[in-house]
C-alpha cells in the first residue's frame, strides 16, 4: 500500500453523526480496499436492526446478516451503521428493507459479490426470513454460513 491516505474525504467517522430520518438522506461511504486483488470474505452482522410497519407504524425487528467479497472499495462500517439505523423510522415491508440494504450496498460498493439474510422476527406469529445474493458464491473465497438459528426466541 502507497503511503496515500485511503480514508481523505469520509464525513462521518471519528465526529458526531447525526442519524438519518431515512434511508434516502443516509450517505454509505466506502474507501478504497487496502488489498484489492486478494479474494476475501467482509460480514457484517446486526442484531438489532428495526424499521416501522408501512401499514400500522408498529415496529419491526430483525437480525441481519451481511456477507461481502470487495472488489474495489470497502464499505466504511460507521456510514454502513448509520445507513442501517436510518430504517428506524423508515415505513416498509421486511422483503423491501432487505432488498433496499443490498441494493444500495452493491450500487455503491460494487463488491464481487453479496449476500445478504433478512431475519425477521415475528408478528403475528410468523417470521419472515429473506434472502438475497448478487450471484454464484465465489469458489475460493471462505463464506461460512450464516447459522442464525429458526425462530425460537432469536438471538
Amino acid at each position: 500500500m502507497s503511503g496515500e491516505n485511503i480514508y481523505e474525504g469520509l464525513s462521518q467517522l471519528g465526529g458526531k453523526s447525526e442519524l438519518p430520518q431515512n434511508p434516502d438522506e443516509a450517505v454509505i461511504e466506502r474507501v478504497p480496499n487496502p488489498q484489492k486483488g486478494k479474494l476475501y470474505n467482509v460480514r457484517f452482522t446486526t442484531p438489532e436492526f428495526t424499521s416501522l410497519c408501512p401499514i400500522t407504524g408498529a415496529p419491526d425487528f430483525a437480525h441481519l446478516m451481511i456477507d461481502y467479497v470487495p472488489g474495489e472499495w470497502l464499505v466504511e462500517s460507521k456510514s454502513l451503521k448509520l445507513f442501517l439505523g436510518s430504517f428506524r423510522n423508515h415505513g416498509a415491508f421486511h422483503e423491501d428493507c432487505t432488498l433496499t440494504i443490498a441494493n444500495c450496498l452493491v450500487a455503491e460498493i460494487e463488491p464481487q459479490w453479496l449476500r445478504i439474510g433478512g431475519y425477521w422476527y415475528p408478528r403475528g406469529g410468523m417470521p419472515i426470513d429473506v434472502f438475497y445474493q448478487t450471484g454464484k458464491q465465489p469458489e475460493d473465497v471462505w463464506i461460512p454460513e450464516q447459522d442464525v438459528p429458526p425462530y425460537r426466541g432469536r438471538g
